[in-house]
């Protein structure tokens, strides 16, 4: 009996923990900004010939659910979940009541909407002096950092890594529809897109700690947890996204074979590679870092994102 007590016990236990973990990981989701850009990727995803209805309804639900679950958890309600609402809202009303000509012009030309609509909302937050970033940093941040220049200049930079990220999407998806005139064309409608969002997501996750041991060295406050980290870090992904371009291109038949074997290849080679160098750079930027003092002052300006 005891030993089906203490199974029990333990079962529970390690349920606990998994339910423990799974929120956790809910909750880092809704407070980073790649929970405002699902919608935007779901629709992404699902939108193309006689799905526009079923895409913009999709993402209208669940930027829906995002705002009701960060109603929910009692933090705030950030700029950009509204303009997801908005702006799908209206996506949904137009496939529920528009003509079957707007409707397929949706379906040509609707991607290039988003992002353009992406674009404008983010270099809208800038210009407004409320970088969207803001927002989601601030939940991770104590508040006496909120208004430190580092801060507001991390998230003012981010923010423009996010305005190039869909800038490259704009241009590209424009290229495929108004000169290729083929939306879903292998490079232009998915592989330039992809890539310039996983720029902006990379450089989100790199920024704020480099930022971070740039501004230390320079008020020289460096700490024992102050890491020297090569700008290379920013392009850690290249490497892996050729290899997947080379697969993606195989599976899909968008690429020939020669072609996809040798970008598979080359993304095997450049993932070794990439790792030795960038290792190589980060301990080149430990050696001739400056020493840490033994009681370093408070830092005036630091946060993180």
């Amino acid at each position: 009996m005891t030993t089906e007590r203490d199974n029990s016990a333990g079962s529970s236990n390690a349920d606990t923990t998994r339910g423990s973990k799974a929120r956790h990981a809910l909750s880092q989701f809704l407070n980073s900004p790649f929970a405002g850009m699902s919608p935007w990727i779901l629709m992404a995803l699902l939108t193309g010939p006689g799905r526009f209805e079923e895409a913009a309804a999709s993402a209208f639900a669940l930027s829906l659910l995002l705002v009701i679950g960060t109603h929910k958890r009692g933090t705030s309600i950030k700029l950009l979940e509204v303009f997801d609402v908005v702006y799908f809202g209206v996506m949904a009303l137009l496939a529920l009541f528009a003509s079957h000509g707007v409707i397929e012009w949706l379906e040509k030309w609707g991607g290039e909407m988003t992002n353009i609509a992406l674009v404008a909302f983010a270099l809208g937050s800038i210009l407004i002096r409320q970088p969207f970033t803001l927002q989601y940093a601030k939940e991770d941040t104590p508040e006496e950092f909120w208004d430190s220049p580092l801060f507001l200049r991390i998230n003012y930079v981010i923010t423009w890594a996010w305005v190039i990220g869909f800038g490259v999407g704009a241009v590209s998806g424009a290229y495929g529809d108004a000169v290729l005139d083929d939306a879903n064309n292998f490079w232009t409608g998915w592989i330039i897109q992809i890539g310039g969002l996983i720029f902006a997501i990379s450089f989100t996750e790199f920024y704020p700690d480099y930022a971070s041991y740039r501004a230390a060295v320079r008020g020289g406050w460096l700490s024992d947890d102050d890491k020297p980290t090569s700008v290379l870090h920013v392009f850690d992904w290249v490497p892996m996204y050729v290899l997947a371009i080379g697969i993606a291109g195989l599976v899909t038949d968008s690429l020939n074979t020669t072609a996809g074997i040798v970008l598979i290849v080359v993304g095997i080679v450049a993932i070794n590679i990439y790792r030795k160098v960038t290792a190589a750079m980060d301990q080149r930027l430990a050696q001739t870092a400056p020493p840490r003092p033994s009681s370093p002052p408070p830092p005036p300006d630091s946060a993180s994102n």
